[in-house]
């Protein structure tokens, strides 16, 4: 049995992610979580969190996989007992000792080996096994080969890959630069991400001290440090074969748009390997409008190229990724539902204006295109634009429903 694993950065990712196909859902912790800048998820969220997996049948994994200091594990240990309202079924963790301690507060619960352990071999593996753990999340540097040699060495052990978004250049994600940089550490929960900023470089002649040459930016800029994005949708029935239960989506802190568009193209492309009747390919042509850097198959494949990636990769994963992130549309809000015929209510996150085009997406439902739709404000009058943090309505006749997404193509 397979598993499709998206990122629940908040509540309303966790119910949309279930809501395009989701069997599984990973969310961070307040406190605990290695995206201390999502949302995140408090006791308050508890009730729409139980009613979301229960309706799906699906499952909730919590991420308490930060770098424990001192402090860390004292309040972790004194917190416990909190975490038994949450309706999870298992935690994501990275260090031993936090590990131990939930293990014993929740033996009913399973344990998963954070990609932040740098997993990479079939011994640690095995040792993993015999502390409790069910499921190993592999570096992402594991490939293919790798995967299928641990697989055979330990076939009882769960293993989850990352299959889809954004990568670290450090090894499996232990950077210090942000840490140094700005004071904010990435093993904290806190990363800046610098490794996407603009950077300016000089290179200074040995005989010529104090005189520097700078290096020249080409037309896509100089991005020296910023990785290329994952992308692996091609590819799924090798990592199946190889021995991947669970297949994992990054983007905890992306947006709604983004979680339902990338967690529906992988549902349909799991789909499709039982069923060759599923058309999973307009899906697949759809991720590359969400907002990204150039796709790779990441070490999967080793260092060099891959034929038929998404879009075309020429070149190696190791290599930085042209400047700047691609996307062809923006994310303008989602309906929450109908208050009388062809009259919604929406929440709004960019603006609508009169005469414009909008798109709207569904789990079965690739894109509706709307040109006679009516922007209405709080006493449902005509407008000539809606805005953010408004009361404010929709008029289409298109056949949309609750939960369905709105776009602006670009």
């Amino acid at each position: 049995m397979t598993e499709l694993l998206s990122p629940a950065g908040d509540i309303e990712k966790l119910e949309t992610a279930f809501a395009y196909g989701a069997d599984a859902v990973y969310v961070g912790l307040k406190d605990f979580s290695l995206r201390a800048r999502a949302g995140n998820l408090g006791h308050e969220d508890i009730p729409r969190m139980k009613a979301a997996r229960e309706a799906c049948g699906g499952k909730i994994y919590g991420a308490l996989n930060i770098f424990f200091h001192q402090n860390d594990i004292e309040q972790l240990e004194s917190q416990l007992h909190s975490l038994a309202d949450y309706p999870l079924d298992g935690f994501i963790v990275s260090d031993l000792g936090a590990a131990a301690l939930l293990k014993q507060a929740y033996p009913e619960r399973s344990l998963h080996l954070s990609t932040q352990a740098n997993c990479l071999n079939s011994h640690t593996v095995r040792v993993c096994r015999d502390l409790g753990f069910s499921r190993v999340i592999l570096g992402r540097e594991a490939s293919i080969d790798d995967i299928r040699r641990i697989k055979d060495a330990v076939p009882e052990m769960e293993l989850e890959a990352f299959v889809h978004g954004a990568m670290c250049m450090a090894y499996s994600g232990r950077c210090f630069l942000s840490a140094h940089l700005t004071g904010r550490s990435a093993n904290r929960g806190d990363c800046a991400h610098t490794c996407r900023w603009d950077y300016s470089l000089a290179l200074e002649e040995k005989e010529r001290p104090g005189v520097f040459f700078p290096v020249a930016e080409d037309e896509n800029g100089l991005s020296v440090l910023s990785s290329r994005d994952l992308c692996m949708i091609d590819h799924l029935a090798q990592l199946k074969d190889a021995g991947i239960t669970s297949f994992k989506i990054e983007g905890r802190m992306k947006s709604l748009l983004y979680v339902a568009t990338v967690t529906r193209a992988y549902r349909k492309a799991l789909d499709a390997l039982t069923d060759p009747a599923v058309d999973w390919k307009p899906y697949r042509d759809e991720l590359d409008k969400v907002s990204h850097r150039q796709y790779s198959t990441g070490f999967f494949f080793g260092s060099g190229p891959v034929d038929d990636a998404l879009p075309p990769v020429s070149d190696s994963p190791h290599n930085p990724a042209p400047k700047g992130y691609r996307r062809g549309e923006l994310y303008i809000g989602r309906f929450v539902c109908l208050i009388k015929p062809g009259i919604w209510q929406i929440d709004i996150r960019n603006q609508i204006a009169a005469g414009g085009v909008l798109e709207y997406v569904g789990p079965d439902v690739l894109s509706l295109t709307d040109t006679a739709y009516r922007p209405l404000n709080a006493q449902m009058e005509a407008v000539e634009h809606i805005d953010h943090c408004q009361v404010c309505y929709l008029a289409t006749d298109a056949p949309v429903k609750p939960g369905y997404l709105i776009r602006r193509p670009l």
